[in-house]
């Protein structure tokens, strides 16, 4: 309990700057990982590939990258 108590000054920052690290971790892990965002990118993508806003080896590129991460995401729900 004393050590606690000297040591807090110095380790309580540290603490929080961990605390803070963990909660960015796990929010950018949420995103990266949300289903209904990726699928809301590929339609998106779709879209502009109609629209003629992109060139189709740029959308094949850019659809292989989030058919990865829709893969990834269904890997990790399904781990969970």
């Amino acid at each position: 309990m004393l050590g606690r108590v000297l040591t807090a000054p110095v380790l309580g920052p540290l603490r929080g700057v961990l605390w803070l690290a963990r909660m960015i971790d796990d929010q950018a892990r949420a995103e990266l990982y949300d289903e209904d965002k990726i699928r809301g990118d590929l339609a998106e993508l779709e879209l502009q590939l109609d629209l003629g806003e992109i060139e189709l080896a740029d959308f094949e590129a850019q659809e292989e990258v989030l058919l990865q991460r829709l893969k990834a995401a269904r890997e990790v729900r399904a781990d969970v």
